[in-house]
């Protein structure tokens, strides 16, 4: 009997070798949980089911469980690197099969999808083209076509105007002619073909509180003189509502006609010298594809050339009533299982789900430390147990060498 007790504990201190050296192997793998193994008594049962007397059968291990405690969070310098604070898994596709991860090391694929080191693409809430997010869950994948241009329609402009300024000397206004005019600003609107025009505003005095002014798209005049008129505290009175709006014309270049409204509700006209502090118009050009943003509510938004970014979709999490039921695949993959319970999808923040960091990897949560102590303790165990099948076999020798 002493034989079989101490071998259990040999199995057992193996196995717990195994453990501990598998956790040690893994401190360095993103994403990695590690796992305890937990052990319980083998007692001996008599027929009549009285174990007073007995003195026990062993031990054998009754599980090993994850840890799935939070690592550390790294920083690194790939933007599509993916970190969880907090609850969660990220969803990946494995050729049809939905797995879970914490291993956030993303990149994109050749076909613009967001994928791991084993080509299991990312899932996420998908967008539409105006990026809306939907309920529908898919493969994240990055569109990486231009971006159309926007036609100018609305130019803020917002301006000092000095009030002690005398009306030009030559008249009529001349945009060529400098002592013509007071002051001049200008700006680039965008066609709808993404074409640049150059838009300039020509600031003539009239009278005391009064200017005219003028624009002009690639030197050539929109419309008439515009005026503006200023009260005594400075604010602007004329025109009401300070919207001008500029009769259509079409620029060069083949771009469709242009209807432009000039917003100068922040012209002001005091004593103080002439300076442009606000010419905002919301038209742009066409974009390449520059970049990648995550949130850490887990939206993507891909930045192009033109200063201009578009939801491409959200990053999805799961999460599970028992972590620990889950089955754990190797490369750094989870299976869900009915242990585990019915998986909950979400988006980061939202429920129990943690936020998602972007340029970081979660570390593995192995302590090398208390790996290495109990790396001592198991190889003691193990020593131990040999320790009783010698004794064992002296007794026995002993009991065989009776005369």
């Amino acid at each position: 009997m002493p034989f079989r007790i101490a071998i259990s504990g040999i199995r057992a201190a193996t196995g717990d070798l195994n453990v501990i050296g598998n956790n040690i192997a893994n401190v360095n793998t993103a994403g990695f949980k590690g796992s305890r193994a937990e052990f319980a008594d083998v007692f001996a049962m008599s027929n009549t089911g009285v174990t007073s007397q007995a003195s026990g059968q062993g031990v054998n291990t009754s599980r090993v469980s994850q840890q799935f405690t939070q690592g550390n969070i790294t920083f690194t310098d790939n933007g599509m690197d993916l970190a969880i604070s907090g609850q969660g898994f990220f969803v990946v596709d494995d050729d049809g099969s939905q797995l879970y991860t914490r291993d956030g090391a993303f990149g994109l694929d050749r076909e613009g999808y967001i994928v791991n080191a084993q080509n299991q693409r990312l899932k996420g809430f998908t967008a539409d083209a105006s990026g809306t997010i939907s309920g529908a869950l898919g493969s994240m994948r990055i569109s990486a076509s231009n971006t159309a241009p926007k036609s100018t329609s609305t130019i803020e402009l917002g301006a000092n105007l000095d009030s002690q300024e005398s009306p030009p000397l030559v008249t009529p206004f001349d945009p060529n002619d400098n002592s013509s005019y007071n002051f001049t600003t200008a700006t680039t609107v965008f066609d709808s073909l993404g074409g640049g025009h150059l838009a300039q505003f020509y600031f003539v005095k009239t009278g005391a509180g009064t200017w005219n002014m003028h624009t002009a798209v690639d030197g050539t005049g929109v419309g008439g003189a515009s005026p503006l008129a200023f009260g005594t505290t400075g604010a602007l009175t004329t025109p009401a509502g300070g919207t001008i709006t500029l009769p259509a014309f079409t620029p060069s270049g083949g771009g469709a006609a242009m209807n432009v409204a000039l917003d100068v509700s922040e012209m002001t006209q005091f004593g103080a010298s002439f300076g442009v502090d606000r010419v905002v118009q919301d038209g742009y050009t066409t974009g390449r594809l520059s970049g990648i943003d995550i949130d850490t509510s887990g939206n993507i938004f891909a930045r192009y050339t033109n200063g201009q970014s578009h939801v491409q979709g959200r990053v999805a999490l799961a999460n599970f009533p028992n972590p620990q039921g889950l089955r754990a695949l190797g490369q750094n993959n989870w299976a869900e299982t009915f242990e585990a319970g019915s998986v909950l999808i979400g988006a980061p923040g939202s429920s129990s789900l943690g936020l998602v960091q972007s340029g970081a990897l979660e570390d593995s949560n192995v302590d090398l430390s208390e790996q290495l102590v109990k790396l001592i303790v198991a190889q003691r165990n193990f020593q131990a147990n040999t320790e009783v099948i010698q004794t064992a076999d002296a007794t026995t020798q002993s009991v065989i060498n009776i005369r």
